[in-house]
């Protein structure tokens, strides 16, 4: 995949309607700090379109963005963030599920797990979201240049086990440093968009 226009096109608050979106959509699903913001600048080559911050918590918005106006990049709300309130931790849930359960665009979820931690009870909560309104997410293992690369199969195997997910879950190691993994997560994104052209014929 080449990206040659990028934009943000809708930005969705607590009480905003869902775009009805041409163009399929993916979404980035990933707790408050897990680097989503970083993962999207790096597939959008660009160093800050998506907001990053030290602060956690700061996406509490659903973004979209139009790619190559053919595909939506689709930034949920960071979850998980310990020093938010219940209402808003509840806001946040109700949003990600909203979106999960009214998108009629929504190709494939990409799943954001920190790849130097067991994942947490609010990942696995996701996990089991995602796969109950229909879709196979695909774990990105983030922070893949904060491990030596000899603990890399020890953490994927950890990730997978404590999901419960199966052999069949695509699980890509990832670092917005030295963006490796960019290029296997381009091609599930051409391999979206050959999907949705067959449907369309």
């Amino acid at each position: 995949m080449i990206i040659r226009n990028v934009s943000l096109e809708t930005v969705c608050g607590i009480t905003s309607k869902l775009p009805e979106n041409v163009h399929p959509e993916v979404a980035f699903a990933g707790k408050s700090n897990v680097g989503k913001s970083s993962l999207i600048n790096a597939l959008m080559n660009r160093k800050s379109l998506a907001r990053t911050s030290a602060q956690p918590g700061k996406t509490q918005t659903i973004n979209f963005y139009n790619i190559n106006d053919e595909l939506y990049f689709v930034d949920l709300p960071g979850y998980g963030y310990a020093r938010a309130n219940e209402k808003v931790k509840a806001q946040w849930g109700k949003m990600i599920e909203d979106y999960l359960y009214k998108s009629r665009k929504l190709r494939q979820v990409f799943l954001l797990i920190d790849i130097r931690h067991e994942p947490g009870k609010n990942d696995i909560l996701m996990y089991d979201w995602i796969k109950k309104h229909g879709y196979e997410p695909i774990i990105i293992a983030t922070k893949l240049d904060k491990i030596n690369r000899s603990q890399v199969d020890k953490q994927v195997k950890l990730i997978r086990t404590t999901l419960k997910a199966g052999k069949d879950t695509v699980i890509v190691p990832f670092s917005a440093e030295t963006k490796q993994g960019r290029e296997v997560i381009y091609e599930i994104l051409d391999s979206v968009l050959a999907v949705e052209e067959e449907s369309v014929e």
